[in-house]
């Protein structure tokens, strides 16, 4: 009996994240109540099944073709749903944009985790795909942005995706946007110092989102393309919103030479809820990922007592961000109890003066 109950948990964490894109596709396809469906298996179905015990275990083999599958089925999907608004004539507005709004849903948590287990992975040809899923919805700059700011400057000031405390969503995004790519691009500048290598990875990014432009308007017209920058646009405030949520106001102490101590277990916001964390292949357990970036999804930890732990998961503590008042109202008073608690314990935190004076230099008008 435990090994059924272990391959039951097995397929419903792989269903987790295959089962929306079976329903968006049929959404695309065939129309009807199934664009709906695709939008409410991305939200009511989400917060239901997190109730549940089903999708909190990955199997090994998982690690090696879930990933895989995921990203091929972002492509399908994405042509799909760019063919299905821009070209065909089976949909009626509302479908359309519940298709859309679905699809934006499932390429901003689903899509966008994939891609992400799949740059820290050392095969090429799945690093080169996580990339082509980054180009796809014009957001090829993360890769490098992540890889060599956010991995070495998480949870530090010179880290444009971690969020000090105080500040709102809106405003952390508007900046984070730009500062990504500008740090990013200035990373793999300083990189290519002295070497003689191939292109700049700057310019795989700019061409792989020009011919995602392309091909939206081959599949669709101007209203394809319209449609995917507006994908591209949810898909991209959600992955900044995923980094809001798991870095905000925990930040690592730096020595007097302005050294900032190792990643630890304290210094990321953790999600452990069953199938929300399924549908985005464990990457709400964050703490773990950053202490070690090359460890597959299945393999990912949590420890209560060290970690920090979200009230909610991902996607309800994401709408609550929207709202930075409410957001501070729940999340600031958790911060400074896991500040505190990690002093207690390690004594190398940031003061809480300094705590202070990133909430106050906030502001409360956000």
């Amino acid at each position: 009996m435990p090994k059924m109950n272990a391959r039951f948990s097995s397929l419903g964490f792989a269903c987790a994240s295959l089962g929306p894109a079976s329903t968006l596709a049929l959404g695309a396809l065939v129309g009807g109540g199934w664009p709906y469906a695709g939008l409410l298996c991305m939200t009511l179905f989400v917060l239901l099944m997190d109730k549940t015990q089903v999708g909190r275990i990955a199997s090994a083999d998982q690690a090696i073709w879930l990933p895989r599958v995921v990203g091929v089925a972002h492509f399908v999907l994405l042509g799909l749903g760019l063919w299905a608004v821009g070209a065909a004539d089976h949909l009626d507005t509302g479908q359309k944009i519940a298709l859309v709004a679905g699809l934006g849903l499932y390429f901003g948590q689903v899509s966008n985790a994939c891609a992400h287990e799949l740059i820290h992975r050392s095969d090429r040809s799945l690093r080169a795909l996580g990339t082509a899923i980054y180009c796809s919805l014009l957001n090829g700059q993360h890769v490098s942005a992540h890889m060599l700011v956010h991995h070495v400057h998480a949870g530090t000031a010179r880290d444009p995706n971690s969020a000090p405390l105080g500040r709102g969503f809106w405003r952390f995004f508007g900046r984070a946007v730009v500062d990504e790519f500008t740090a990013g691009l200035q990373a793999e500048n300083q990189r290519r110092k002295g070497r003689a290598q191939g292109p700049h990875p700057y310019l795989v990014y700019l061409g792989g989102a020009a011919a995602s432009l392309l091909v939206a308007f081959l599949l669709g017209g101007g209203l394809a393309v319209v449609v995917l920058l507006i994908l591209a646009l949810h898909a991209q405030m959600q992955l900044m919103l995923s980094d809001y949520l798991q870095h905000y106001g925990l930040r690592r102490a730096s020595d007097a030479s302005g050294r900032a101590e190792p990643m630890r277990a304290h210094h990321s916001w953790n999600a452990p809820r069953g199938f929300s964390a399924a549908l985005m292949l464990n990457a709400p357990l964050h703490s773990d990922h950053h202490m070690n970036p090359s460890r597959p999804f299945p393999e990912l930890r949590f420890d209560a007592d060290a970690m920090p732990t979200l009230p909610r998961s991902v996607p309800v503590m994401g709408a609550l961000a929207l709202v930075p008042p409410l957001w501070r109202r729940v999340m600031d008073p958790r911060v400074h109890r896991y500040q505190a608690k990690a002093q207690e314990a390690h004594g190398n935190v940031m003061p809480k003066t300094t705590l202070q004076a990133g909430s106050q230099a906030s502001g409360l008008s956000e």
